[in-house]
């Protein structure tokens, strides 16, 4: 009797042996996915919406989606024909020509109003008058609180570190900067490249009197997402037309 019991006592031991081999692997299997899929997926949608910037399905129609006003100048045409833009500002056709700014269409707040050239770093792209999340992802955009190109003040314009202007990583001082706009083409050259901290009020001047341009981007180049670092690439006024402001 004695003996029985006790043989019943080893296979209920052993029966539960088994079970728990098996059960806790699969429990242990299960926390180890959830863990996974809790780190993988949040992941695996930042990088598709990412991708969906660069996989479109066609292109854009910008008169859907915003105001387009930009019309190359017959200047703009020519060059597309096969000028280089990318020549040094000292050989570049100056024009100094005044133009009136009532007889011009000044941008609102998200227009596409021009193009944007950096031949040097293979960059070519719209150019809007703002620069939130909507322009940018679409081109480059003018800070609203600087100027336009013309007006003798200065103009600071943001892009992308990982799609329109990452290719300011190869930017170069002397290279050639292209904007063009409906009344005239611009051309700056660049004179210094920095990285700052976003928070550093001494990357640019908006109060200044002269028409310098600003560039600016997430560093480093490479890394998806907001980062504490700038890179500003500095260039000064070369030719373009003059906004008579007074008119």
């Amino acid at each position: 009797m004695h003996n029985r019991h006790h043989h019943h006592h080893h296979s209920s031991h052993r029966s539960l042996n088994g079970k728990n081999f098996i059960i806790l692997p699969i429990v242990f299997s299960l926390l180890i996915l959830g863990i996974a899929c809790a780190i993988v997926i949040p992941n695996t949608m930042r990088f598709y919406n990412m991708a969906s910037m660069f996989f479109s399905d066609g292109p854009h129609n910008f008169s859907e989606e915003y105001k387009n006003i930009y019309v190359p100048t017959a200047e703009g045409l020519e060059e597309e024909s096969g000028t280089s833009t990318d020549k040094k500002p000292t050989e570049a056709k100056k024009v100094t020509k005044t133009v009136p700014i009532s007889s011009i269409q000044y941008p609102d707040y998200s227009d596409q109003f021009g193009e944007f050239i950096m031949d040097g770093c293979g960059i070519k792209c719209p150019l809007f008058y703002g620069d939130g999340d909507a322009q940018l992802n679409y081109g480059v955009g003018i800070y609203a609180g600087s100027f336009i190109p013309g007006y003798g003040r200065p103009i600071i314009i943001a892009g992308h570190n990982a799609t329109y202007f990452n290719g300011l990583k190869y930017a170069q001082i002397g290279q050639t900067i292209l904007i063009r706009t409906s009344y005239g083409n611009y051309r700056y050259e660049v004179t210094d490249i920095q990285v700052k901290h976003k928070d550093d009020s001494s990357a640019y001047d908006l109060e200044a009197q002269e028409e310098t341009l600003t560039l600016y981007t997430c560093y480093p180049f490479d890394q998806f997402g907001l980062t504490p670092q700038r890179c500003f690439v500095y260039a000064k006024y070369v030719s373009g037309p003059k906004l008579d402001n007074k008119s």
